[in-house]
């Protein structure tokens, strides 16, 4: 495993956002759901999608909290502009879990 400095883990910023709106993404490649979240005043509204059909319906995301990545360049997936990275982990069969907090807090958040 490669080492980083503290500075460098600074560089990436992890923020907490609410997801408004969540529909299935049947164009792309492996099933996808496409999410637009809240991420507060600060960086307001992101879209993305995401590999996470296993565990999720578009509707059962709605309100959810989750943390993603928000200072990546915006990155063409299919046909649709992804503008942040929500972050997961895989469960036993390799499946993504969805990252957030254990109860709610402040949309914008930044992880410390």
């Amino acid at each position: 495993m490669d080492e980083i400095g503290f500075d460098d883990f600074l560089k990436v910023d992890i923020r907490v956002g609410t997801v408004l709106r969540a529909e299935d993404y049947p164009e792309a490649r492996k099933p996808a759901i496409k999410l637009w979240i809240d991420f507060g005043d600060d960086i307001g509204e992101r879209k993305t999608s995401a590999q996470i059909t296993a565990h999720y319906r578009p509707e059962t995301l709605i309100g959810k909290q989750v943390l993603a990545v928000v200072n990546f360049p915006p990155r063409q997936i299919g046909k649709f502009m992804s503008e942040v990275l929500v972050l997961g982990l895989p469960d036993d069969s390799g499946e993504i879990v969805l990252i957030g907090p254990d109860g709610p807090v402040p949309k914008g958040g930044r992880m410390h």
